[in-house]
């Protein structure tokens, strides 16, 4: 089993960088989401103000995004995360991305800002699967 971690973590450095990027993305955006809520999403034309509900419902996920993209940091320092940091990158941003395009289907064309998103958390996502893939193709070989 340790192999398989190695492998995957000290063999390459696409990796490391792949997870350290995924994690520095969450981990900002959901400290800014958690900090200043306002200024976040301002950017896509949603007043959040002085609605303290819709606040408490934003900063929830953010709470989750935020311990996601530390797994996800920690993955790129640690060999023996790997694995891990690359499932949960993997799952939060195909999500992420799955459920922007649900909504798109359903709901009708959003702001082009969610649509951007969407394309951007799809193709992290992605990258992060191959690459779980590949590494357990690696072990499994």
């Amino acid at each position: 089993m340790k192999s398989r971690i190695i492998d995957v973590h000290r063999g390459s450095r696409t990796t490391r960088l792949v997870l350290f990027l995924s994690a520095l993305i969450a981990v900002a955006i959901a400290a800014t989401i958690l900090v200043a809520p306002d200024a976040f999403y301002a950017g896509y034309g949603i007043e959040v103000g002085a609605n303290a509900t819709l606040a408490n419902e934003l900063k929830a996920p953010a709470g989750a995004l935020l311990v996601a993209g530390l797994l996800m940091f920690a993955g790129a320092f640690r060999a023996k995360f790997a694995i891990v940091s690359l499932t949960t990158a993997a799952i939060v941003y195909l999500s992420y991305g799955a459920a922007r395009v649900l909504s798109i289907v359903i709901d009708g064309m959003p702001h082009s800002g969610m649509v951007s998103a969407a394309a951007i958390e799809i193709v992290i996502g992605a990258t992060c699967l191959i690459m779980l893939l590949q590494a357990q193709r690696r072990a499994a070989s």
